[in-house]
């Protein structure tokens, strides 16, 4: 039984992230045409691609997940955002997306290596202080980053993120190594980003990566990290994740100073329209219905709104 329930977690896995990766693609050329086109710019030796789009005063950067990029994994924001208000940058991490080369590699700090690259991109495109959105990965690295540069970062929100990992999802990620064992549905987004060749080693190696990491560090990601971060910080979780499980955001709001949280609702039957706001121990929860791991591209307008209110509060 406990096999069959890490299998279909894992395929729901698969299979949100593919999905909507795949709608992400197929728009991403018009996209480019109505917002900023993608450019490059040397980062300590490396070419790093990004969007830039808004002409707002506060500046957000957009951290995408595991092998994700620019369109893959924040087209609505990119696109629904107010430009007004804020200045986006979205960009590939090296390795990532159109960052290449060079290819991805996963030392144990990789995620420490990540946020300095993108604090310098920022430091680079003339922004000392601005905000995070950081989606899965993107969230991890979005966790250090703000506590690596605390008087750099304004405002934190970090979608879909963990400080550790627990020995139910190693085993999922064990059991998923091989992109041979995925439906051709679910690897075909990726591989007509990267190619197979390269999807299949550097997704292998990131699984790898992190079996390593918590076989070192007994699962913990940057558990010391959170006690570092100063900014205002918004933790969001879909409550039908089926990638981090349900402790995770509480125990980031536990251990980040003054965090806020919010859920897409599973406990509660409630229409879309109905939002519960609860405000407890300084930290307020708001609750939406079939919120899933990759909830921002699923519900994008009610996802953008509770982050502009945030940021902008």
């Amino acid at each position: 039984m406990l096999v069959n329930i890490h299998r279909n977690f894992a395929n729901n896995i698969l299979s949100q992230l593919s999905f909507f990766r795949q709608k992400a693609i197929r728009f991403s050329s018009m996209l480019q045409g109505r917002v900023s086109e993608e450019q490059k710019v040397n980062v300590n030796g490396v070419d790093i691609s990004y969007v830039r789009a808004g002409t707002g005063e506060h500046p957000v950067l957009l951290l995408p997940g595991a092998l994700g990029s620019i369109w893959t994994d924040f087209k609505p924001q990119i696109e629904g955002l107010d430009r007004g208000k804020f200045t986006i940058v979205a960009w590939d991490p090296p390795g990532y997306g159109k960052s290449r080369p060079p290819d991805k590699t996963f030392p144990d700090d990789f995620f420490q290596r990540d946020a300095n690259w993108a604090y310098n991109l920022m430091k680079v495109l003339g922004y000392t202080k601005f905000s995070l959105i950081g989606w899965s990965d993107g969230g991890i690295t979005s966790l250090m980053l703000a506590s690596m540069f605390p008087n750099n970062i304004r405002k934190m929100v970090a979608v879909a993120a963990n400080a550790y990992v627990t020995p139910e999802e190693v085993k999922i990620y064990k059991n998923y190594q091989n992109i041979d064992t995925w439906s051709e549905k679910m690897r075909a987004p990726m591989i007509e980003v990267y190619g197979e060749e390269y999807f299949r080693k550097t997704w292998s190696n990131w699984v790898d990566a992190i079996l390593r990491i918590c076989e070192k560090q007994h699962g913990d990601l940057c558990k010391e990290s959170l006690a570092k971060i100063k900014c205002p910080s918004l933790i969001i979780q879909g409550t039908k994740d089926a990638m981090v499980l349900p402790e995770h955001p509480i125990y980031l709001k536990d251990h980040i100073v003054g965090a806020k949280f919010v859920q897409f609702n599973l406990y509660f039957d409630l229409n879309m329209n109905d939002i519960a706001d609860v405000s407890k121990n300084h930290f307020r929860l708001k609750i939406f219905e079939k919120g899933a791991h990759n909830l921002h591209l699923r519900y994008p307008e009610e996802f953008n709104d509770v982050v502009t209110k945030f940021l902008i509060e």
